[in-house]
């Protein structure tokens, strides 16, 4: 007998399994090929280093789902999905990087074996784990079946956070707030970038209070001086610089949900335009989470966000965050409602997001963040409890 830690109970995993066939069949779905990993995990419970390889969920109207994938892999299946050890099947490995054969041969076998030879199936076209090979095979081997594109059909899903997800994010925040106070306590001129993002893993991975920490789906992200001018660069051996400011973008991870905290360290006397841009940034910071309000809309944040940094002659162009919680490399966000002019999405209890106003400018950077939470009654939740401030080290 096998035995299974799920992270949730029997109950939310079949809320999320009625929302999704309820939105499945509002888009007129007789099946779903589900190939985000984190979309599988939200459905089924699967957790496993193996999305480099084809594998999936489908989604079925009137049964358990099934999650298929490398034959190997199945037993990671057996030992971590809710469903009984019959709705886990694998496909052979001679299948896996084959010029002569597509795993998506043996899904498209499985699929007429269920009589969808001539269903509409929903497939997550944009997506970094569904690529056009397995597109085309899929075609070529079911002819009669119509695959419809269901990007993110299941990310909507999950934009409401129950208060078990809830209660992971706060553990994940709570893993945050340690990583940032271990960096700001050991960067110091003269050490070495690479020695602080391996304290920066040691603090994420042991996590605090009893709950351990799981690997981040986006690695710590810390340009400093002119490179913040860049916002996705990660490290090297150099070593930290008196006179520069670094931003530290990371986020604790529990259970696969994050909760982003992004902070800007100076180390020695900042110039004057940089205090100019961070009290701008605060001051948007802190309109935007009043605006974070339920019955607003996404827009709304951005909106406030960008009043005071308008007055401060500061053009920001990018969208300013993002949805939350369950994720896998290579983003942590849920590609879903972004916090920019154009999306007036409305906001509702439950709703979680990371605030994340960052300035990229032409050469130089400043990010100071928050995880959100959209609360029943009045202003956002922040996640994590740390000065919303460019920290300073003379």
């Amino acid at each position: 007998m096998i035995q299974k830690y799920l992270p949730f109970s029997d109950a939310e995993f079949q809320r999320r399994l009625a929302k999704t066939r309820h939105a499945m069949e509002k888009a007129g779905l007789d099946a779903m090929f589900v190939t985000d990993p984190s979309n599988q995990n939200w459905l089924t419970g699967y957790d496993g280093w193996s999305f480099y390889v084809h594998q999936g969920v489908i989604v079925l109207p009137d049964a358990d789902p099934i999650w298929w994938g490398r034959n190997q892999d199945a037993n990671g299946g057996l030992r971590t999905v809710w469903m009984t050890d019959d709705r886990v099947i694998g496909y052979p490995d001679n299948y896996v990087q084959s010029t002569d054969r597509h795993p998506m041969q043996d899904l498209s076998e499985r699929l007429k074996g269920m009589g969808l030879d001539s269903a509409r199936i929903g497939v997550e076209m944009d997506n970094y784990y569904f690529s056009a090979k397995a597109f085309t095979v899929m075609q070529t081997e079911m002819p009669n079946a119509t695959l419809v594109d269901a990007t993110a059909l299941v990310n909507w899903q999950r934009a409401i956070k129950s208060d078990e997800e809830l209660a992971f994010i706060r553990k994940a925040a709570a893993i945050s707030e340690k990583i940032v106070d271990g960096l700001l306590e050991r960067v110091e001129p003269g050490v070495p970038k690479n020695e602080v993002v391996a304290e920066i893993f040691r603090d994420g991975i042991r996590g605090t209070d009893g709950n351990w920490g799981d690997y981040p789906a986006i690695v710590p992200l810390l340009p400093s001086g002119s490179d913040a001018a860049a916002p996705h660069l990660t490290w090297d051996g150099r070593d930290f610089a008196e006179g520069e400011a670094t931003f530290f973008e990371i986020s604790g991870c529990y259970r696969r949900y994050h909760a982003p905290l992004c902070r800007t360290l100076f180390l020695g006397k900042p110039p004057q335009f940089l205090l100019d841009a961070e009290r701008a940034l605060v001051e948007g910071l802190e309109a935007g989470l009043d605006a974070a309000r339920a019955g607003n809309r996404a827009c709304d944040i951005a909106n406030a966000l960008a009043a005071p940094l308008e007055r401060a002659g500061i053009e920001r162009g990018a969208r300013c965050g993002y949805p939350i919680g369950l994720s896998y490399p290579p983003d942590w966000g849920e590609r879903t409602i972004s916090l920019r002019a154009e999306d007036e999405t409305v906001l509702e209890p439950g709703m979680t997001f990371h605030f994340m106003p960052g300035l990229w400018m032409s050469d130089w950077g400043l990010e100071i963040t928050e995880s959100i939470l959209i609360k029943e009654n009045g202003a956002a939740e922040t996640f994590c409890n740390r000065p919303r401030k460019m920290f300073i080290k003379d």
